[in-house]
């Protein structure tokens, strides 16, 4: 139509033609809106240097990046720390990247990032696993961690913890767990179960009765297991073991922290047991009564050794402090298992930067008050035992004072939650030299979701125990 007419085509293709002029317009207001968005999505960077006396980096900085008009200014994403650390720092973190075997013979790990086991309540009320749970766990080992350990999972129904929380406790979880341990393994993945008994901590509400204990505990309402209900649980939990390995899971570990039931056996506040479960009439902090607590958790780790192939790993977690321990207790009872038949020991500290001064002043001896909690459990001889740290792992800087330190492997939690594929992001960052870029809290539902967390995960995540982690930005 417009060569048939000349008028019109004259006006296009004529001498005064517009289509030059409109070529211009029509680039500006294509173009322009693009180089706009993509200016707003560079990090505005404000430096701020500090040195870690608790490690030896240097010329450490973190900047924080605000952009305007670009997903985070929304609330949906959140803002990002740039941490730069020193050479020295970089050198000792790439530890993290070298494999790690197991003495047992169990599959090796391809790196050193074991996911913490972390409550979701994610799952069904009868314990099966539900497509939420995998979806979350599967996309840790997509993401780069050597190994994946589910969250702790209840090996009786009475020793329920929280709401959604996956069982190992009947063959009819079997299908589901299996399904997790084929899902985990397809991605290179050492696939680990954290079997768990919540003890006085199982909710009344959860369990329709009166929660368990070694000993009354008038605080949590519980009440003194009989033998008969402790022996029933140890081989309980020797089946669980069993369970997983029949769904394929590489190992298990043994959930001894945080005031759960083997805790409380441990603990010489929460076990007056006058039994062979307990310190009986002796001192319970002499080498008889240390013996009695203790005797719940070795029996499970000899009737799971006994149970499984010799190939299977496992591992044990323990509190360093609190939940009625002393930390120079733990450090006997540590002491002892390193001469047990396991793989690995992981040692939850909440804070892998805390200090011993802070953790038990009276405990501190002279020239260690600047000692952290953990270097007196990394001191302990382990030969061929694997000992692990979890406690606030989030960046470079934190990975290279684990290992100035002495660890063998890490257990990350919060900065696994942030990003499914946090160990990739810092092999990333150890081998091209650039910073690594961490999310900051609170960070949005709509940001957790896209790393795969359920509307119930980050409920849960809302929580008061978890202050700050969830939430919109604030306006600055």
């Amino acid at each position: 139509f417009i060569l048939k007419s000349p008028g019109i085509s004259s006006l296009y293709f004529g001498p005064f033609s517009l289509l030059p002029r409109l070529i211009p317009l029509l680039a500006y207001l294509v173009l322009i809106p693009n180089f706009q968005t993509a200016a707003a999505l560079e990090p505005v960077s404000v430096s701020n240097s500090e040195t870690d006396p608790t490690c030896l980096l240097a010329n450490n900085s973190q900047s924080t990046s605000s952009p305007e008009d670009s997903p985070e200014s929304s609330g949906k994403m959140p803002k990002f720390a740039e941490t730069v650390v020193s050479d020295k720092a970089r050198e000792l973190a790439k530890k993290i990247l070298e494999p790690m075997t197991f003495r047992s013979g169990g599959r090796p790990m391809k790196n050193r990032f074991m996911l913490a086991p972390l409550t979701n309540s994610q799952s069904h009320e009868d314990g099966k696993m539900s497509e939420e749970e995998y979806l979350w766990l599967t996309k840790r080992a997509e993401g780069g961690h050597g190994a994946t350990m589910t969250c702790a999972s209840h090996v009786q129904a009475v020793g329920k913890g929280f709401p959604g929380q996956m069982g190992c406790w009947t063959d009819d979880h079997l299908e589901g767990l299996t399904r997790m341990a084929e899902g985990i393994k397809r991605h290179g993945s050492v696939s680990l179960v954290q079997i768990h008994h919540a003890g006085m901590r199982s909710p009344e509400s959860l369990i329709g009765g009166q929660p368990l204990a070694p000993s009354d505990d008038e605080e949590w309402k519980a009440r003194e297991m009989t033998l008969e209900e402790v022996k029933g649980m140890r081989d309980a939990f020797i089946q669980a073991a069993v369970r997983s390995q029949q769904a394929g899971f590489d190992g298990v570990e043994l959930h001894g922290a945080h005031g759960y039931v083997i805790c409380n056996f441990l603990s010489p506040e929460n076990n007056r047991r006058k039994d062979e479960y307990g310190p009986g009439d002796a001192d319970t902090f002499s080498e008889e009564g240390r013996a009695g607590r203790m005797r719940l958790l070795l029996e499970i780790i000899k009737g799971v050794r006994e149970a499984t192939q010799p190939d299977f790993i496992v591992g044990v977690r323990l509190s360093a402090e609190r939940f009625g321990m002393k930390v120079s207790d733990v450090l006997e009872i540590t002491r002892l298992l390193l001469n047990e038949p396991i793989d690995f020991l992981d040692i939850s500290c909440w804070d892998v930067r805390k200090t011993l001064k802070e953790a038990e002043p009276e405990f501190v001896k002279p020239g260690e008050e600047s000692m952290l909690l953990m270097d007196k459990f990394l001191a302990l001889p382990r030969g061929d035992i694997c000992m692990g740290v979890a406690g606030k792992i989030k960046n470079v800087e934190d990975i290279a004072l684990c290992f100035e330190h002495g660890v063998d492997f890490i257990l990350p939690g919060r900065a696994s939650i942030l990003e499914h594929d946090w160990p990739r992001k810092i092999e990333q960052s150890l081998t091209t030299g650039k910073p690594y870029m961490q999310p900051m809290n609170p960070v949005s539902p709509e940001y957790l979701a896209s790393q795969f967390l359920s509307p119930k995960f980050v409920e849960y995540l809302s929580a008061a125990r978890w202050n700050n982690f969830v939430g919109k930005e604030e306006e600055e």
